[in-house]
């Protein structure tokens, strides 16, 4: 549009001074002339000729004033309006061609930026845009762009990688130790001190296995999901639902669940990763004798979960942090039983390799409300 403008500018503007220059030189050349209209004689043949001073020669002089004031008049009205005629069609004519030659031109411009689009919107830094036009600006853009991709596609691959096998390796010695203490505790000739202290060294085992349990899922939630297979989101819930009861009733926090169907696509094991990070935030950052609502349910084109609890009032400035790696409310950073800090942040990559968006917003009672949206799937048979 730009383009076309400026084009159609350039005519206008160039045409307007060139038929200002044409009007002024048509109405010039008409001005009155005394050599022409006061001549010593008129000829009207080769044996008649008027002089001056006669009569015959004022009538002739009067019938060329006559002629003179018409042509005045007229000549420079038709240059003026057929002039404009002609420039206006010709800026439209300008911004015709230049809307066209914008196209032509920015049309490898274009399948760069839907490139870019596609990528931005499926986190798929393998696609490139692989311009195979001539060796000019919008190539070496291309080009760039697609050097860019792979180095991004690099990094992001190598610390995915970089976590997996650094979760993989140290989860081994945890286990080896959490193996070892269990012995040490249940020998029959271990005293009260070795028992406690065993208990302690469990507990923060529990601790950093979870930790690095959250670390692997966090490297896996942000590779977006490319194979998406159709499952039923209230069906992941109850059956995270049913796990969590002995919890729940361990803590005594009575929850309440409206499952209506909800159909998605996506990777049901990560999803239920999901659920099952807000389930237990919602019961372990609780109060005694609290509660927990569970819903899911289909708006038009998206899925809902909907977790809420009950608890301690949450400060709506301290809303988006609760999504950052290691971040706790109330500056909770020591009870292990509470989790790892990555809860949230696992949440919120998974479901943005779903496509889809995390909500909290805090209760008035207290407690948050977290919800989460899918793309929605057909369901089977429609």
């Amino acid at each position: 549009m730009r383009f076309a403008l400026v084009c159609s500018g350039v005519v206008l503007v160039l045409g307007g001074l060139a038929l200002t220059g044409v009007y002024l030189a048509a109405r010039q050349s008409l001005e009155y002339r005394a050599g022409v209209f006061t001549p010593a004689k008129f000829a009207v043949d080769s044996w008649r000729e008027f002089y001056r001073y006669q009569d015959m020669y004022e009538i002739a002089r009067s019938r060329a004033m006559q002629v003179h004031a018409v042509y005045q008049r007229d000549t420079p009205a038709t240059v003026r309006n057929v002039g404009a005629v002609a420039l206006l069609a010709a800026t439209a004519l300008a911004f015709g061609i230049g809307w066209q030659s914008a196209g032509w031109m920015l049309r490898p411009l274009r399948r760069v930026t839907e490139t870019a689009q596609r990528v931005a919107q499926s986190g798929d830094l393998t696609e490139r845009i692989a311009y195979d036009g001539p060796r000019e600006e919008i190539k070496e853009l291309a080009d760039t762009y697609d050097i860019m991709l792979g180095r991004l596609a690099r990094a992001f691959d190598g610390q995915r990688k970089f976590v997996a096998n650094a979760s993989h390796e140290l989860r081994t010695p945890l286990t080896i130790n959490r193996t070892l203490v269990d012995v040490a505790v249940r020998r029959p000739d271990a005293t009260d001190d070795v028992k406690r202290l065993g208990e302690s060294l469990l507990l923060v085992n529990a601790r950093h296995e979870r930790l690095i349990d959250g670390l692997l899922a966090l490297a896996e939630g942000e590779q977006a999901v490319l194979d998406r297979r159709p499952f039923d989101l209230s069906d992941v819930a109850e059956h995270v639902l049913d796990q969590a009861a002995a919890e729940a009733a361990e803590r005594e926090v009575t929850i309440h669940r409206l499952l209506d169907s909800a159909p998605t696509a996506g990777e049901a094991v990560l999803v239920e990763r999901l659920v099952q990070n807000l389930v237990e935030n919602a019961v372990r950052h609780n109060q005694p004798k609290g509660e927990v609502w569970v819903t899911t349910r289909g708006r038009a084109d998206r899925v809902e979960l909907v977790v809420a609890n009950t608890g301690l009032p949450v400060p709506p400035y301290e809303i988006e942090t609760i999504f950052e790696p290691f971040r706790r409310l109330h500056g909770d950073r020591l009870r292990s039983d509470r989790g790892s800090g990555l809860g949230l942040s696992i949440v919120r990559v998974i479901a943005e390799a779903h496509g889809g968006t995390v909500l909290a917003r805090p209760r008035d009672e207290g407690g948050l409300t977290i919800t989460v949206e899918l793309p929605a799937a057909d369901e089977p048979g429609s």
